[in-house]
């Protein structure tokens, strides 16, 4: 297995892959140079949950996870592979630093992968409005943002919006799109980078 990425690699891959739909290899690094991931050091300022988890069943692999993620920007036969090796990746979720939490299917979701969430969603996969709004629900849609109006301006993964996943799922999302931009027109543009 290979080696976490950075989230500036990750950045770049995603952000070539949603602007061209092709994958590319990242540049190679040195796995000196790669970064580990690191924890912000953490006290509670206030009292301890009562209740105290006992972790009977091992985690799985942070590597593992975000291998699993990343193959599902593209990698339909690999996410296959992958969930057959480890049923329990499919809502698996990895935090690629500051909170920005991105299952496989919302990877799949902001690239327009529709085959790999299809497949994800068809095994059980929790569908979110992203995934929604990607694969056209328009009436799923339409039902959340009557529920809570806000979501209008709600952010997925690496912060990528509603309008967004709409224009990743082509055609199929197009009336979808056009009622997300009858409430609120935004302009297309990646997210800024962090």
């Amino acid at each position: 297995m290979s080696e976490p990425i950075s989230r500036r690699e990750f950045a770049a891959v995603v952000g070539t892959v949603a602007a061209t739909g092709a994958v590319v290899a990242a540049e190679p690094v040195k796995p000196t140079e790669i970064p580990k991931p690191t924890e912000a050091p953490f006290e509670r300022d206030y009292d301890a949950p009562k209740f105290n988890p006992g972790w009977k069943k091992p985690q799985i692999h942070r590597l593992l996870v975000q291998d699993f993620v990343i193959y599902a920007h593209s990698d339909l036969g690999m996410v296959k592979k992958l969930i057959e090796k480890e049923p329990a990746l499919l809502n698996a979720a990895m935090d690629w630093g500051a909170g920005d939490w991105e299952t496989a299917l919302g990877a799949a979701s902001h690239i327009g992968k529709r085959d790999i969430a299809e497949f994800l969603i068809e095994h059980g996969a929790r569908v979110d409005l992203f995934a929604a709004t990607m694969l056209g629900q328009l009436e799923v849609v339409k039902g959340l943002l009557k529920l809570q109006p806000k979501l209008i301006d709600a952010k997925g993964p690496h912060g990528f919006n509603l309008h967004w996943h709409a224009k990743a799922g082509g055609k199929l999302a197009e009336p979808t799109l056009e009622y997300l931009q009858s409430i609120k027109a935004v302009e297309f543009a990646a997210p800024k980078k962090s």
